[in-house]
């Protein structure tokens, strides 16, 4: 009961320090403070194209008087579909100065999805990039009676001679217009706005059915962005960011949207997700956030270079200094002591090797480093701490706002997803269900009574989905979502990710997935990393290094089934792998496999190999 109180009066505190603000009021303050400061940075063929914060302030207000102009009232949805690009911010926040309120969807949906969202949520106005957006939704226009007007960004891509689509410039001068004649008619809009008004609708992705929308308030967004400040320490004054995650997850908009607010930040837009190892060396950010996926390619690239390397004395002197790396990171955490001779060994690695290989990734002025949307495998983290890199692996989801533990530079325990953050009440259900509380879980789902219910308890607790433990020192380890737990036909219950995770630490694996429901023993599906597949081939003399070729050559085969055998030496019996299949190609987001975030679709998964399965079981 006394942890409970000390988080309500942290929770009132931060009310009272937070009253009547919105994330207007706060843009407003930081381009009067740090107007000259660059604020978002879009990457073209020339080179970098910058917007300042006064720029950005004065360019969304334009945007919100086109909203105004063109009949937005407050309340109304307005829909984006964009990638990560200074339009989306601007389209945004448009629509959040003109008394709107912006979804962004994820750009992968099919028409069918689309329609489903745009009419759940009444969508007013579309924001699209281009042509393969409108592609998207012009099949479904005529089953959205709500939507009036859709703005395409793409001047080239807007459909002539019908007057329901114009361009982004024309939106622009239809709110320079609007501004010159009637200004006070937008300014009354955004400082009409309340603390628990809707600042955003966020859909789920869907992987257990329609996906639903969840509300976000200025309030909730605030006390997020106090939450994630307080816990970044070692960031400096305006730091340098890249946004390459859609603006549709969370994690993204928290960090490279309504944080930079807070902060003056500079965030670099990343919207093709291939060039991230690029522009990480171009831009070399202060801070980088990573889903486990990202910080998994990542490694796997370190690795293959490191398996490449003919020369002995440099492969020891390389190892030499992962270690060194990871004993000094180990003796930071909660229960360990770092001693001089570990210091005085790293130090010297750090200098002849692993600041190196940092400056090589763009990771060399990188002080604080996270992961969240799923658990970071231990195995990734011991491996970034070979560099001398921390990465400190968060929990939260879209209904809390993000982020709401983490671990933190004077106390994380890697493999966990850390400490309950200031405010935020967290406890373990009987089930073993994790259960928070705090200022930034949503009120509940839009148009989903039902849903809701079952999110929130009368007591205020969000109920995640996801089942963890909690040890003795407060760290919280997530096991896996509730309703994704095997159970096999011996009634035993497996958390397939801790199958999954341990397949996956093999470089040449790009994605596995294990099923056993109701069925006698674990099988798992297994796909080739993409980058590193090829790679690998070619240094073993195979001429064919397309996936297809190499998920049938008895090389790969034999390799795969080491990686097999080694996850299964740390597994329980009945966790262990009896049979598996490697696919000929990736799964991803446009596949369906994979949310955009990177995460399994297992019901997509489980669709579409069932003959693969049934034939691992006959």
């Amino acid at each position: 009961m006394a942890e409970e109180r000390g988080a309500a009066a942290v929770r009132a505190d931060l009310a009272r320090a937070l009253a009547g603000q919105t994330v207007p009021t706060r843009l407003a303050a930081t381009a009067a403070e740090h107007g000259d400061r660059p604020a978002y940075s879009d990457r073209g063929p020339d080179g970098w194209t910058t917007r300042t914060w006064a720029e950005l302030r004065r360019d969304a207000l334009t945007v919100a008087a086109g909203f105004v102009e063109l009949g937005l009232s407050p309340g109304e949805v307005v829909a984006l579909m964009m990638p990560n690009r200074t339009e989306h911010v601007l389209a945004d926040l448009g629509a959040v100065h003109a008394g709107g309120v912006p979804t962004t969807v994820y750009a992968t949906l099919a028409p069918e999805q689309i329609a489903f969202v745009a009419g759940d949520c009444a969508a007013a106005f579309a924001v699209l990039d281009g042509a393969d957006q409108l592609a998207r939704w012009l099949p479904v226009l005529d089953r959205l009676p709500a939507l009036r007007r859709v703005v395409v960004v793409d001047p080239a891509a807007v459909p002539e001679g019908d007057d329901r689509f114009l361009s982004f410039d024309a939106l622009l001068d239809l709110g320079r217009e609007r501004l010159g004649t009637d200004a006070a008619a937008v300014d009354g809009r955004w400082t009409a706005l309340r603390p628990d008004d809707t600042l955003t609708l966020l859909y789920t992705s869907g992987t257990t059915g329609d996906p639903k929308g969840v509300i976000i308030t200025h309030a909730m967004a605030l006390n997020e962005v106090e939450l994630v400040n307080g816990s970044s320490p070692g960031l400096p004054e305006h730091n340098a960011g890249i946004s390459y995650l859609p603006f549709a997850h969370i994690a993204d908009r928290v960090l490279s949207y309504y944080l930079p607010i807070r902060r003056a930040s500079h965030i670099h837009f990343c919207p093709d997700p291939t060039q991230l190892t690029t522009v990480l060396r171009e831009v070399r950010p202060h801070g980088f956030f990573g889903v486990p996926r990202v910080w998994e390619k990542i490694m796997a690239g370190v690795q293959a270079v490191l398996a490449g390397e003919r020369d002995a004395a440099k492969k020891a002197a390389v190892e030499g200094a992962l270690a060194a790396g990871r004993a000094y990171v180990t003796g930071q955490e909660l229960g360990n002591s770092l001693t001089p001779e570990v210091e005085e060994a790293f130090a010297r690695a750090d200098a002849a090797v692993l600041a190196p290989m940092r400056a090589l990734l763009g990771l060399d002025r990188v002080v604080q480093a996270s992961s969240a949307s799923a658990p970071l495998p231990e195995d990734v983290a011991r491996f970034f701490a070979g560099l001398g890199l921390k990465i400190f692996d968060a929990y939260g989801m879209t209904e809390t706002t993000g982020a709401i533990t983490a671990n933190l530079p004077d106390h994380f325990k890697l493999g966990t997803v850390g400490r309950a953050l200031a405010g935020v009440e967290l406890r373990i259900a009987g089930d073993g269900e994790i259960l928070v509380r705090g200022a930034t879980c949503t009120p509940g789902y839009r148009n989903r009574p039902e849903a809701t219910a079952e999110l929130l308890d009368a007591d205020g607790w969000v109920h995640t989905g996801d089942i963890g433990v909690l040890d003795d020192d407060g760290f919280l380890s997530v096991v896996d979502r509730k309703k994704e737990i095997i159970i096999t036909a011996g009634g035993e219950n497996i958390a397939p990710s801790l199958i999954e995770n341990h397949l996956k630490e093999h470089p040449l694996i790009g994605q596995a997935l294990a099923f056993g429901d109701r069925r006698p023993y674990v099988v798992a599906l297994i796909t080739l990393d993409g980058e590193v597949a090829p790679v690998w081939a070619a240094a073993h003399g195979l001429s064919d290094t397309g996936l297809t070729a190499l998920a049938a050559h008895p090389l790969v085969l034999a390799e795969v089934e080491k990686a097999v055998a080694d996850a299964n030496e740390r597994l329980a019996r009945v966790q262990q792998v009896k049979k598996w299949r490697v696919l000929p190609a990736e799964w991803t987001a446009e596949s369906e496999e994979l949310t955009p975030t990177l995460k399994l679709r297992r019901r997509i998964v489980h669709g579409k190999y069932t003959d693969v399965i049934d034939a691992l079981y006959a």
